[in-house]
């Protein structure tokens, strides 16, 4: 994999942006591989990811930083400049439901996901063969010995020790405390199973039946305080028919669940979501 440094920027838009960061890398004689712009008309916003190969450069990764830092300042930037070679520290939380989980194992194996997968949380015992067979950690929270306070207290303390840097919700089915999801903000991702921000909460897939949908769909979205309405990440949607049962779209709908989720996942750790608000833009 070649190594390259991602610039990612965020901050009001303004004549002459563009201008002086691609002045600055050509100064340094710069390869981008891969640049991505867009302005929010209504919010007057303007954002920004380059993909630099680092071998073009005659700088490190903090010497970049540290030339870069009057150019930022300049134009009020929101930026991060981080290595594609240094891997970030996911941990996955997970419940009963085993395909999101067995999907991202999978896909982290097999080399599509360009992370670590440093521990395996769940609430229930029952997913610890798919740790063990990967040699992951695996920890049983035990949820109904412990009370949710002491339990999520203990998480916290799993996600600390492991040094994590993305949290994954894979069908964990567990609410986050508030002061948790202030702490993780912007570095927790849920997979919800349906088309947000239509059917939110427990139960989607009867609510979609009940309602007669033709679409169903799953939703990978960053974990706020207020349940299922973070900002977006990726959707996924499948056709249905009247013959399709609750059942039925809760079989059909993993498929979208499992895509909707890797997807997002990659691209954040591809540094290619930047959050506005409560909304995303995504250089997919």
């Amino acid at each position: 994999m070649q190594q390259t440094f991602r610039l990612v920027i965020d901050c009001p838009d303004q004549v002459g942006l563009v201008a002086a960061v691609s002045q600055f890398l050509a100064q340094h004689n710069a390869t981008i591989v891969e640049a991505n712009h867009h302005t929010d008309q209504q919010t007057g916003r303007f954002f920004m990811r380059h993909e630099i190969r680092a071998d073009s450069l005659p700088l490190s990764l903090e010497a970049f930083r540290g030339e870069f830092e009057p150019i930022a300042d300049r134009y009020q930037m929101n930026w991060r400049l981080t290595d594609s070679h240094q891997k970030q520290k996911v941990a996955l939380l997970a419940s009963k439901e085993s395909h999101c989980l067995n999907d991202l194992l999978h896909r982290w194996h097999t080399g599509e996901l360009h992370c670590d997968i440093v521990c395996i949380i769940a609430n229930h015992p029952h997913l610890q063969q798919f740790a063990d067979w990967h040699d992951i950690p695996y920890h049983w929270v035990d949820f109904d010995a412990l009370g949710k306070a002491q339990a999520f207290s203990d998480i916290e303390h799993l996600l600390d020790f492991y040094q994590v840097n993305l949290t994954v919700l894979a069908r964990f089915m567990q609410i986050l405390p508030d002061n948790l999801c202030q702490r993780l903000a912007g570095k927790a991702i849920n997979i919800h199973h349906s088309f947000l921000p239509s059917f939110a909460g427990a139960r989607p897939y009867q609510q979609a039946y009940e309602r007669g949908v033709k679409l169903i769909g799953a939703t990978c979205h960053y974990v706020t305080p207020d349940l299922d309405e973070g900002p977006i990440i990726e959707q996924e949607v499948m056709r249905i028919s009247h013959s399709d049962t609750a059942e039925d779209m809760v079989r059909k709908g993993k498929n979208c669940e499992k895509q909707a989720l890797a997807n997002g996942i990659r691209y954040h750790l591809e540094e290619r979501v930047i959050i506005h608000q409560n909304k995303t833009v995504v250089f997919a």
